[in-house]
């Protein structure tokens, strides 16, 4: 079989990936085998790939392409979110471009539209996914809006609500104006900003004093029912039970004393407009104050406005702060900085605003959730310090506001018949509904008319939170034979930055539902960064085209590119040079591939140095398995990368074929081709997972293969003993013959030329390693002395001493003095570093690690110093 002189990724890639799917190695059905399952976090079905999802994804299939090799039944489930704010956002502006108002659309209108742009456009990023090599059971793919998900949703949410968790309460809620949508607290992002301080003059009713408030919000005023000072405040206790005229309006409100009010910020008066600040509500609760809301859902002014009715809030907000200087109750502003929320989805600054809404109460629900993560530590987190974030959270959760006012999602099941607060039922179908309506309103002539449901939906996260049970239809059927196999899953990879919004509510849902955690680790990745440290975005334009990536790089060399730089839970300083190294990673494994292909094979012996090689590289692998191993153990999937990298690069390219290497246009005999194709093999097991295609298409040139017999389904390695003394040996064999090399170079002696080697084996080292220094040395004769060798030049390994014999073409005298020069420079290095270490405040204050560098250092040079004298000695 003709193998091509370079490799060519993209051809590859379309090739094998379509053999594995031809073969169905990714299908998971339940067996007799240990299962290693794995969801994927669903991306939105509104996304396409980008850098985040890379790293992610990559992870995954890392992982799972592991637990194949390993025997276990491997299962990733894949997916998407309806992600319902973004996707109602992308299909109102379909909409609006076609001239089409979602307002004048019925319920059903606009979901025929949701569903068709979905159709059409969602789900891209599953098939970018598969560009990158993810081996996801496509077979099982979900969608948080299949029919068996809803059900699912909707049955929880009834089961909630009957064991009294959900309840519906007019609430003051984070409020987006621009997605129209109430938004949970882990939902806003509080951004901080400087703002404008206004103070303004309120007039005290029948007298010509004033009081002033400061307000960062001035169009809240036409708001207003109260003016609040401390009771203990001196400078106001006279003016409690009077009124001022709110400017503009001219309304007379109480000036009331509330404990809350801090008497050191501001001016010490507080405006109270209920319906626009949580803090606000709660002083208006305790003084029975009217709530008057002057904004519509979209944050432009409404009635209450008066003629700045339809102006947009910042509009307004000018435009009042204009009309109160004009008053001349404008007494001055000022900049000031503090937090202000916004919407997660849409970046607009949330509103506070009074709303009937459907909570989940959290309290009860979050025990079991705190004490598996914190305590009993079923369920782990990687890196551990995110147990602080978790705890913070959980700790101090408040209850869970679910409803959204959007269209596209889960409609709450709740059926109102009636006017009343209590005039609903809340049932999984209508059917049900209407018994139950009948019931509790002890009504039997209601149809199913008379009842409307809830027009809003769910929070996304609120069918999320249920993705590893039901993808496996747990709580459609809590005991059907796939949840039982699958469940709990193993490995869950994803960012934490959704910790609180998904990962926790799952364990809570694990519990509540299944009684057990839904994974046993979280597998917390950083985010993507530039160079510059920045966070990667479109406003930036600093987040390549991860397809392009693939297709300038490969997907093998994308994803080590990727790999290299991810410490578990740390951010991920994204170079493209990252990616390019992993490009000549998989051209150095080809062309290693070429080269032992390239060898014509004899049956002659095998020689002393190959021998030496073949059972020396076992053991390091070996080891390094064992290292990589652990790395594993510790999601430390960097490490275990750069440990495969290592042991092929250097131990295996740059030494063992070294060794092995036949002369020029002479054969290799057959035990050493043999031995070194199925070292070969064992190298691509432990790379499969990182670079799937390269290894996979390598697998099939070394010899034909049945699809049996695919490395995607190979056996993975087993750790096995090792000879620690045949690897430490090996390391001052390697430093031998560096010496030997350095030499050379710096003697101008070729490589063709051979040279004797004589050696001082104070190290007793074994001479079965002649041959492998007289190999990778050119050593035409090697013998052990027992005294220095004169008129030689020489090296240390160790204590052992090696000498070669000078030869004609090497002028002592210059080779003399390029010695002294060097003396001089390695002592004057050396008083520096003891002088560090006489210094007694140096060594009482500096790291331990530091002292041992310098120790080393010091005792690095005494050597080297010892070396060139015995050196010079042979010279003279």
């Amino acid at each position: 079989m003709q193998i091509p002189t370079k490799y060519s990724a993209s051809d590859v890639e379309s090739k094998w990936y379509d053999y594995w799917m031809k073969h169905n190695y990714f299908h998971s059905e339940p067996d007799n085998r240990e299962p290693y399952t794995i969801v994927i976090p669903p991306p939105n079905v509104t996304g396409v790939l980008h850098m985040g999802h890379m790293l992610n994804n990559t992870i995954q299939d890392v992982l799972i392409r592991r637990a194949r090799l390993q025997g276990k039944n491997a299962c990733w489930v894949p997916g998407t979110d309806h992600a319902s704010i973004a996707t109602e956002a992308k299909v109102v502006a379909k909409l609006k471009a076609q001239g089409i108002d979602k307002n004048d659309l019925t319920r059903d209108e606009f979901l025929a539209h949701a569903w068709e742009w979905t159709h059409e456009y969602g789900g891209v990023i599953l098939e970018q996914l598969k560009k990158l090599g993810c081996s996801c059971d496509w077979d099982r793919t979900k969608f948080t809006m299949d029919v068996d998900m809803n059900e699912s949703v909707i049955k929880v949410f009834v089961d909630l609500f009957n064991k009294g968790l959900i309840y519906r309460g007019y609430r003051m809620v984070n409020w987006d104006p621009e997605a129209k949508t109430t938004l949970s607290d882990e939902e806003v992002i509080h951004v901080e900003r400087t703002d404008k301080l206004y103070y303004v003059n309120y007039k005290i009713e029948g007298e010509e004093g004033f009081v002033t408030i400061a307000t960062t919000r001035p169009e809240t005023i036409l708001g207003d029912t109260a003016i609040c000072v401390n009771p203990e405040d001196e400078r106001f206790k006279d003016l409690v039970g009077k009124k001022v005229l709110v400017p503009i309006c001219n309304r007379a409100v109480p000036i009331i004393a509330d404990d809350y009010v801090d008497m050191e910020f501001g001016t010490g008066c507080l405006k109270i407009t209920p319906a626009h600040d949580v803090n606000d509500k709660a002083i208006g609760d305790r003084h029975n104050l009217e709530i008057i809301d002057i904004l519509n859902e979209d944050g432009t002014l409404n009635s209450f406005g008066l003629h700045h009715e339809g102006k947009d809030r910042v509009a307004a907000r000018m435009d009042v702060a204009k009309e109160l200087e004009a008053l001349g109750i404008l007494v001055k502003t000022e900049d000031y900085t503090h937090k202000v929320g916004t919407s997660e989805r849409t970046k607009a600054v949330i509103e506070p605003r009074l709303s009937d809404q459907w909570f989940l109460k959290m309290g009860d629900l979050v025990k079991p959730a705190i004490k598996a993560v914190l305590e009993d530590e079923e369920v782990k987190l990687y890196p551990k310090r995110f147990n602080n974030t978790y705890r913070h959270w959980m700790e101090n959760i408040r209850d869970w506001n679910i409803s959204r006012q959007l269209l596209w999602g889960q409609q709450i099941p709740a059926y109102f018949y009636g006017d009343g607060a209590d005039d609903f039922v809340v049932a999984e179908s209508v059917e049900t509904a209407l018994k139950l309506a009948k019931q509790k309103s002890n009504n039997p002539q209601l149809t199913a008319n008379d009842l409307i449901q809830d027009k809003d939906a769910l929070d996304t996260w609120f069918s999320s939170w249920l993705w590893p049970i039901s993808v496996f239809d747990g709580i459609r059927n809590p005991n059907n034979p796939e949840i039982e196999y699958y469940y709990p899953t193993n490995d869950l990879v994803t960012g934490p930055d959704i910790l609180f919004f998904w990962v926790a509510r799952m364990i809570i849902a694990g519990y509540e539902y299944k009684g057990e955690k839904p994974f046993e680790n979280v597998y917390l990745t950083g985010l993507v960064r530039d160079k510059q440290r920045r966070k990667m975005s479109k406003q930036l334009g600093n987040s390549p085209d991860a397809l392009k990536l693939i297709e300038e790089y490969g997907a093998d060399g994308v994803r080590v590119g990727l790999l290299l730089s991810s410490a578990a839970g740390n951010d991920l300083m994204f170079d493209e040079d990252l990616c390019n190294q992993g490009k000549g990673f998989a051209n150095k494994i080809w062309n290693a591939f070429r080269l032992i292909q390239g060898w014509d094979i004899a049956d002659i012996e095998q020689p002393e140095a190959s021998k030496v090689a073949i059972e020396w590289y076992q053991s390091k692998f070996q080891q390094a398995l064992t290292e990589i191993e652990d790395h594993y153990s510790k999601y430390r999937l960097s490490d275990a990368l750069m440990g495969i990298y290592k042991l092929v690069w250097d131990d295996f390219c740059s030494w063992l074929l070294e060794l092995i290497k036949p002369d020029y246009q002479k054969p290799i005999d057959a035990r050493t081709y043999m031995e070194v194709n199925n070292i070969f093999e064992e190298n691509l097991k432990l790379l499969h997972p990182f670079m799937p295609f390269l290894t996979e298409e390598i697998w099939h040139y070394i010899t034909v293969r049945t699809p049996e017999e695919a490395l995607i389904i190979a056996k993975y390695p087993k750790i096995e003993s090792y000879n620690e003394r045949l690897i430490s040996d090996f390391e001052m064999v390697k430093e031998v013959v560096s010496g030997i090399r350095t030499i050379r170079k710096d003697k101008n002696i070729t490589f063709r030329e051979t040279i004797e080697l004589s050696v001082l084996n104070n190290e007793n080292l074994s001479e079965k390693f002649d041959s492998v220094i007289k190999k990778l040395g050119n050593i035409s004769k090697m013998e052990s002395v027992s005294n220095a060798v004169e008129g030689a030049l020489s090296f240390r390994v160790q204590s052992n001493e090696y000498f070669i014999p000078i030869s004609g073409n090497i002028n002592v005298e210059e080779e003399i003095k390029k010695i002294n020069d060097e003396l001089k420079y390695i002592e004057g290095f050396l008083k520096s570093v003891q002088s560090k270490l006489a210094n007694e405040r140096f060594v009482n204050n500096a790291p331990e690690q530091v002292l041992q560098n310098e120790r080393n250092k010091e005792a690095d040079a005494l050597s080297k110093i010892e070396t060139l004298k015995a050196s010079l000695a042979s010279l003279n």
